[in-house]
């Protein structure tokens, strides 16, 4: 069986269904559907039978929480791939996995771009990188609901359910970088992503960057750490004026030169005169 996709759910039956929904639509059929349920007291387990038919295996019991009950899920899975798609996440259309497998991928991590969706129901489209280095990943992360994961890399460590916000981003980062495992990215949207969930909604930041810190400072040296913040710190952000302004600048290749030699002499100025 070339895929799984796992949906965790809790007291979102509204969301449940959108999102099975949008599985048993598809024209690729070669995968099981995993559902596992945190004993909802809500709607959501008469969803479920309601197309039971159509579900490879579900559950409803409790968990402790979001990753311990994708860790059930991976535990029950037989796919190559694994697909976390979340209860209130739905695909993106009903092609969407024939145009992933259609390629045949072999690697070990495949993804593709995500359409966040806010509560005032404003979307907004992800591109992400198509090679994810350290420094993306120290500001960033991939929608794991637009990722396929091979069932393998999961075969001697499962999501740490000691992390309440980001145990998939601290898996990719860890097999990705770390581990070195292959990755392909596909110019291709794979989901709709809810932004008011556990990760997606804004209050939860700043304990979403104290997991974040916490994990690279288990990976990566502190020194080493530093300078990484420190240059990235530097970066000019794309929303700027600034990067606007020299953007615009490009079109003149003198003066872009000019500004580029401009910026090369502020930041060793900056550098030299940096205090740690």
């Amino acid at each position: 069986m070339k895929l799984s996709i796992i949906t965790i759910n809790r007291n979102n039956a509204e969301g449940l269904r959108k999102t099975i929904e949008s599985v048993v639509s598809q024209t690729y059929t070669d995968f099981e559907y995993i559902i596992i349920d945190g004993a909802s007291t809500d709607d959501s387990v008469n969803i479920i039978k309601e197309y039971a038919d159509r579900i490879t295996y579900w559950v409803s019991e409790p968990d402790t929480g979001i990753y311990n009950a994708m860790n059930k899920g991976i535990l029950k899975a037989k796919g190559e791939y694994l697909l976390f798609l979340n209860s209130g996440d739905w695909l993106y259309d009903n092609d969407v996995l024939n145009d992933v497998f259609s390629i045949s991928p072999t690697e070990d991590i495949v993804y593709g771009n995500a359409c966040l969706v806010f509560s005032d129901g404003i979307k907004e489209y992800t591109a992400f990188v198509e090679r994810p280095t350290l420094n993306y990943f120290i500001d960033d992360a991939l929608c794991h609901q637009s990722v396929f994961h091979k069932k393998e890399i999961f075969a001697n460590s499962l999501y740490r359910d000691d992390l309440r916000f980001v145990s998939d981003w601290e898996m990719l980062l860890r097999k990705i970088i770390i581990e070195n495992c292959s990755v392909k990215c596909i110019k291709r949207t794979i989901c709709y992503f809810q932004m008011d969930g556990l990760t997606g909604n804004f209050e939860n930041h700043k304990s979403i960057e104290i997991e974040r810190i916490k994990i690279l400072k288990e990976f990566i040296p502190e020194r080493v750490l530093s300078d990484y913040v420190y240059f990235r710190d530097l970066n000019l952000k794309y929303t700027s004026s600034s990067y606007v302004y020299l953007n615009c600048l490009k079109n003149n290749s003198l003066l872009w030169k000019l500004s580029r030699r401009f910026l090369k002499f502020l930041y060793i100025a900056n550098k030299y005169c940096y205090k740690r």
